[in-house]
């Protein structure tokens, strides 16, 4: 049956899971879903990122917890996992540490599979992002596969950005290219109890890219996420920065949104498959193939 609009609209779950599944697959009838979306209040989307074993998938639990204690009625999560290699579908590892929220009907977590995207992020995340903040929640989490340094992807679908770390973290942020730095609104320290994260944080603080000129308006908090320690002071300095948002940050945000999805429309008829068996021919019939002349015919 297909999905109706109105119905995720006023909270229906099951259309919402029939939806995403239209859409994340391209079924016949997804892009009238897409276009028939219309959002009733803003939605503010939460993009949880950083290096794998540092702690997002239970981050996430903990804002869901608490979240839920203070005043959110409706949380949507979004875990885009690493893809099977045997079937393209999402691992779903990450959904084993939320599990105490599967019966929560104020819940909605659904997994993405990266399949074979380098950023962190399932290529068709902007869209059911999008469906999601249209199915009447009052935060959508986005949390990444936890690929490192690539994960700049987050910042195009995102209205803010965690980059979550720990205090062993030192020899990776050198490791780090500057764009994942760089697109972070908050650090977040997490596992915050074990030695030297003091010193971490402030050395962070000290080191981290400046913003504007200035690094006044970034913060470094602290948190122990398996014992929910810092999580409701992190939800008030997101909730700051959700407020305080430049208008032209809005603006660039939209923009990178339709760059992506012009991009995805754009490229949809290119198969990396077929490019290899267009230039095995090629290779075949001349040694001195130009790659530039061969590209240069799409």
């Amino acid at each position: 049956m297909e999905p109706n609009i109105n119905d995720i609209k006023q909270g229906d779950r099951k259309a919402l899971a029939r939806a995403i599944t239209v859409v994340e697959n391209e079924i016949p009838g997804y892009e009238q879903i897409l276009l028939g979306l219309k959002q009733e209040k803003y939605v503010p989307v939460i993009g949880i990122t950083g290096p794998p074993g540092a702690g997002k998938s239970t981050l996430v639990n903990s804002l869901i917890h608490v979240l839920l204690k203070k005043s959110a009625q409706n949380i949507g999560v979004i875990s885009v996992d690493p893809s099977s290699p045997l079937h393209n579908g999402a691992i779903l590892g990450d959904r084993l540490r939320m599990n105490e929220h599967f019966n929560n009907q104020q819940v909605f977590i659904r997994s993405l599979a990266t399949r074979g995207a380098l950023g962190g992020l399932s290529a068709k995340a902007i869209e059911v992002t999008e469906l999601m903040r249209s199915a009447g929640f009052d935060y959508v989490l986005v949390e990444t596969a936890g690929v490192g340094q690539s994960e700049v992807e987050i910042a195009a679908l995102a209205d803010i950005t965690l980059l979550v770390l720990t205090p062993e973290a030192g020899d990776e942020i050198q490791a780090m290219k500057s764009g994942i730095m760089e697109i972070a609104d908050i650090f977040v320290v997490n596992k915050a109890d074990r030695e030297g994260a003091d010193e971490f944080s402030k050395n962070l603080y000290q080191t981290m890219p400046f913003k504007g000129g200035k690094n006044s308006d970034i913060e470094v908090i602290k948190t122990i996420a398996s014992q929910h320690e810092g999580v409701d002071k992190l939800i008030e300095v997101i909730n700051r920065h959700l407020q305080h948002k430049p208008v032209s940050a809005q603006t660039e945000l939209w923009a990178e949104k339709a760059y992506r999805l012009i991009l995805k429309r754009r490229m949809q008829d290119v198969s990396k498959e077929k490019l290899k068996q267009q230039i095995e021919e090629e290779l075949k019939k001349d040694t001195s193939f130009n790659i530039y002349g061969f590209s240069s015919r799409y």
